[in-house]
């Protein structure tokens, strides 16, 4: 339990300052067949945000954007919800990652399933 509190203080130390500058937006991603709605998601550098990523396909999907995770400042509670830099997220589940936007740039996203890239679910994540 002080391992979590440890690692957490920060995190809520940086989301609280952030807080009273501007509230924390939640950015709703929608995981469906063989896309992301929306495919591009634009945000901004040093905000904090909630992706919440649904999975209303038949199927497992999955949020890939290892580039954009490495460089974003992911809450602790959240790190492990992201494997190689991608979020697994089961038919019918939500995930929800709480980060700050990293430096401007456009990153790539895509499913890491099997095909799933090739038959059109991929994105951009611009952050200005």
């Amino acid at each position: 339990m002080r391992a979590i509190h440890y690692f957490a203080m920060p995190w809520l130390a940086l989301m609280a300052s952030s807080a009273t500058a501007q509230a924390i937006a939640t950015v709703p991603v929608q995981l469906s067949n063989f896309r992301f709605t929306p495919n591009q998601i634009v945000l901004k550098h040093g905000q904090p945000y909630v992706l919440r990523l649904t999975n209303a396909g038949e199927g497992g999907h999955s949020f890939g954007a290892a580039t954009f995770f490495a460089a974003a400042s992911v809450a602790a509670a959240d790190q492990p919800l992201i494997k190689k830099g991608s979020v697994e997220v089961p038919a019918g589940q939500v995930r929800e990652i709480h980060l700050v936007a990293p430096g401007p740039g456009q990153y790539d996203l895509k499913c890491t399933h099997f095909l799933h890239a090739s038959f059109g679910m991929k994105g951009t994540i611009v952050v200005q």
